[in-house]
């Protein structure tokens, strides 16, 4: 670690953020790991949410160019973090048109505004769903991955073409404490066996590389000052692979050991792509591996959950 003890690891104190996505699951971590360093954050989403601490909220439709240059006017961010958008990766037709305008209106709409007004860094969320290449082969399972797979090509020609200083994160699947959607695997999970269910799951044969939120804020507030990701897609994951399976058993055996998960209840999903994050390509560019382990994250998870009203 000694070649990077010198790097810094978040915007300096007295920058301005912009976090898009800030009242989600992401970017409330994100948002608390910035304002803990002394960055003035701005966080914008179309869900209404009370300004906290550190924290202004602004309540925005990002698909509305417009909207979206009026606030970088007005707050004139050095960084901004684009972590807004439809996060249902199900390949059902409903969810074409809010990945559409949610995911890749939404990047073009900021790109543009940035590219006008410049930034520092802009730092774009990916996804391990976006398929790898170009190739005809490389079709996206679902609106979602399509959604981002076009915006990380927007990021690619805005840094290329018109100088804009971005980073694409590709993130893995995010699970910790705070996560509002239930049914996401983790949170669910957790939720069914708190109220004394058995789970129902797939085949539970899908392999995912789980990396907890807390471990992604870091890494993305490195992503937003390292100069060995710029212009790059940087991988935020564990680097390691488990199968849904293994992971909702471990789940019962830290919240119910006595309940077992009903395998099979649900159908498998089409295409699912099978990817592991590029940890040591990761700590050569930015100087970031994860912390939380596995089993340790979930601990904490769970106990959030535990906390709740009505469990």
């Amino acid at each position: 670690m000694s070649g990077h003890d010198a790097v810094a690891v978040a915007p300096p104190a007295g920058s301005v953020a912009l976090v898009t996505g800030g009242a989600g699951f992401i970017g409330s971590h994100l948002c608390i790991r910035l304002a803990a360093v002394g960055v003035a954050v701005h966080s914008a989403s179309r869900r209404a949410q009370a300004s906290i601490d550190r924290v202004q909220h602004w309540s925005v439709d990002l698909s509305d160019a417009l909207a979206v240059e009026q606030l970088v006017d007005r707050i004139r961010p050095d960084y901004v973090f684009h972590l807004a958008g439809h996060v249902q990766g199900a390949p059902d037709l409903k969810h074409l048109l809010p990945a559409f305008r949610s995911n890749l209106q939404t990047t073009v709409n900021l790109l543009t505004a940035v590219a006008e007004r410049g930034c520092r860094r802009f730092v774009m969320t990916g996804s391990f769903m976006e398929p790898a290449g170009t190739s005809a082969d490389s079709t996206p399972t679902s609106p979602y991955a399509a959604a981002k797979w076009a915006s990380s090509a927007y990021v690619r020609m805005f840094h290329r073409i018109y100088g804009v200083p971005t980073t694409t994160a590709r993130v893995f699947m995010v699970y910790g404490p705070g996560q509002h959607d239930l049914t996401k695997l983790v949170p669910y999970t957790i939720c069914t066996l708190l109220n004394g269910e058995a789970p129902k799951i797939t085949s539970g044969r899908r392999l995912v590389d789980w990396i907890h939120a807390e471990d992604v804020a870091d890494g993305f507030a490195r992503l937003a000052v390292a100069e060995g990701a710029l212009g790059k897609t940087v991988d935020l994951g564990s680097g390691s692979l488990i199968s849904t399976l293994d992971l909702v058993t471990t789940i019962c055996r830290l919240v119910s050991p006595t309940i077992l998960p009903e395998v099979g209840a649900l159908p498998d999903r089409p295409m699912e792509p099978t990817a592991v994050a590029q940890v040591d390509q990761t700590f050569a560019d930015i100087g970031w591996s994860p912390r939380i382990g596995l089993e340790e994250g979930l601990r904490g998870t769970i106990d959030h959950y535990r906390r709740q009203p009505g469990f």
